[in-house]
Parts: C-alpha cells; structure tokens; sequence
C-alpha cells in the first residue's frame, strides 16, 4: 500500500512539490545524483575560477601588448570576454544548486538568466564567425589585409556580434514568460532553458516552439556554414602554396580557431539541434556542462599553448611583473 506524502515513514517531499501556487522556480540539477553534489561543486567551482583567470588574462594581454594589436587578437578579446559573462551568468547558480538544492529562483532572475545565455550564444557563433573571416582575409588576401580589416570594420563587426542576439534572446523570453506556468515550478536543468521551461507551460507552445527551432538552426547553422566556406577558401589557397613552410604556417594561424570552432559547435550542435526523444534531461545536463564549463575554460589554454605571440606576449607580462630584467 503506497505511502502518502507527508505521512509518517513517507520520503521527504522535494522543496518544489508544494509550490504549485508559487511563483518560485527551482532548478533540479544534478537531482540524480545528490551524494555527489557537493564533490561536483568543488570540480566546478574550480573549473569556473580557471575561465575566469584564463580570459581575463587574454583580455588583459590583448588590450595591453603591442605584439598583439592584429584583427584575429582583437576578435579572440571580444570572445575571451563573451566567456567570462557566459561563465557569471551559469555558474553561481549553478553552485547554489548543488549546495542550497531548495533554494528558488524568481520568474524575474530565470527570465534574466535565459536572456543572457541566448544573448551570450548567438554573440559566441557570430564572433567565431567573424574570427573565421579574418583567417580569410589573412591567407587568401593578404595584400589587401590591412585595407579590408581595417580598425572600423573590426569594432563594427564586434558590436555587431555583442548586439545581434539581444533583439531575439529578448523577443523568444518575453514570449515563454507570457505563458502561464502549472504545476510544481522544478526545471530539471542547471540553469534556465527555453526547453525544461517549455515543459512546464500549461498552454499550446506550437508556435513558439517552431519559432525557435527557425531561430536555433539560423543562429547555429547559418554561421557554421560562413565558417565551412571560409575555410574551404583557406584550404584551396594553401594548397596553391609552393612552400610547406608556408603552408605549415598558414595552417598553424587557423588551428586554434579549429579546435575552438569544433569544440563549441560539437556540443551546442548536439544539444540544440537533437531530437527530444533521443535525449534525457539527465543526458542534456552532462552535454551542457561542455558548452557551459568546459569550452569557455579550455579557449584560453588552446590559443595560449598553441599561439607562439600569446606566449611570449604572457612571458613579457610576467617578466614586467616581476622586474627582473627578462629578456626575449
């Protein structure tokens, strides 16, 4: 005979399960496993503490060095950036998750969290975009780099990448929260999503979700697409080269892009433009936590450990630190 919630002997009800009158949410993250939590938030609190010092140490090299004033270093700033508000924006609400599993979240603060990770996404694909670009340029016109990437171009195509997810992660928000919400508010996610939010609207969300899937492919898809074809223009110029070591070097510029692209691409790919069906909410959260924790930590070991200018640049910081007459 089963046992009635709030019965004596009966499992404790989670926090969410008398709210149903509320107006509270609760993220559920990580519900699936509550003994590991607070080992998951050390990890994570590490892993967050890591992006932050690595993009904040590109930002601060790029802005400061005189070696590293060209378009692609520029670019690589606004994207070191477009992490670090990522990184703010998911992480401490996700460690007061796993520590304070009861704990709400307003309408206001969910709606605010889905906005700027929407914003923060579509800047990421169109900066990456932009970056492929460059590459470009740099390889298949190189005598007219200077002139096409000029200074307004570059700050252009930057404010251009900052601003053209608002207007959509604000339109696609202020729509999901005009739907009334029923039932126990529990987002079985880390963060606000318009997917775990969509599951808890009591109301026809065909059209929206149409709307968005329209949005997710243009957004993801049509800069991927910019991206393939500008690099099958890099590829069909280096092969052109006589030199190996000139293509050897041409190919070295575009590595860390690659690796950035694939990494970024691999994983938003997987979890945006994947059936519902072939995906768990527990199987979505692991596939996130790529996208959210480990791409923008491993960008800036990628560009510094494999970029010889960011290095000596890093060295040069270092020696002016700590005034001990370094020489290059």
């Amino acid at each position: 005979m089963p046992v009635a919630l709030g019965s004596p002997g009966a499992p404790a009800a989670p926090p969410w399960a008398n709210q149903s009158s509320g107006r509270e949410f609760f993220l559920l993250g990580f519900a699936h496993v509550p003994a590991l939590r607070p080992l998951l938030a050390a990890l994570f609190l590490a892993m967050f503490l890591l992006t932050l010092l690595g993009n904040a140490l590109i930002v601060l090299l790029t802005a400061l060095d005189p070696a590293l004033r060209a378009p692609m270093y520029f670019f690589l700033r606004h994207l070191a950036l477009v992490e670090i508000c990522f990184s703010l924006d998911i992480v401490p609400r996700l460690l007061v998750t796993l520590l304070r599993p009861g704990r709400g979240v307003s309408p206001a603060g969910c709606a605010l969290q889905l906005l700027l990770v929407l914003s923060c996404v579509t800047s990421e694909c169109f900066l990456l975009t932009a970056m492929a670009w460059d590459r470009y340029v740099a390889i298949c016109r190189p005598l007219r780099y200077g002139a096409i990437m000029s200074p307004r171009l570059c700050h252009l195509l930057a404010a251009t990448c900052w601003l053209a997810g608002v207007p959509v992660s604000l339109v696609f928000t202020v729509w999901l929260f005009h739907f009334p919400f029923c039932g126990p508010r529990g987002i079985r996610h880390f963060f606000c999503d318009i997917a775990p939010l969509l599951s808890l609207v009591c109301a026809d969300t065909r059209v929206l979700e149409a709307n968005v899937l329209a949005a997710t492919v243009l957004v993801i898809m049509v800069p991927f697409c910019l991206i393939a074809v500008s690099y099958i223009g890099v590829l069909a110029t280096v092969l052109q080269m006589p030199s190996a070591t000139g293509r050897h070097k041409a190919l070295s510029t575009c590595a860390s892009h690659l690796i950035v692209v694939v990494l970024f691409y691999g994983t938003t790919g997987v979890i945006h433009l994947r059936p519902k069906a072939s995906c768990s909410p527990e199987s979505k959260q692991v596939v996130s936590l790529s996208y959210t924790l480990v791409t923008p930590m491993l960008n800036p070991l990628v560009y510094s450990l494999r970029n010889k200018e960011v290095k000596a640049a890093l060295g040069r910081l270092c020696c002016s630190y700590q005034g001990s007459g370094c020489h290059e």
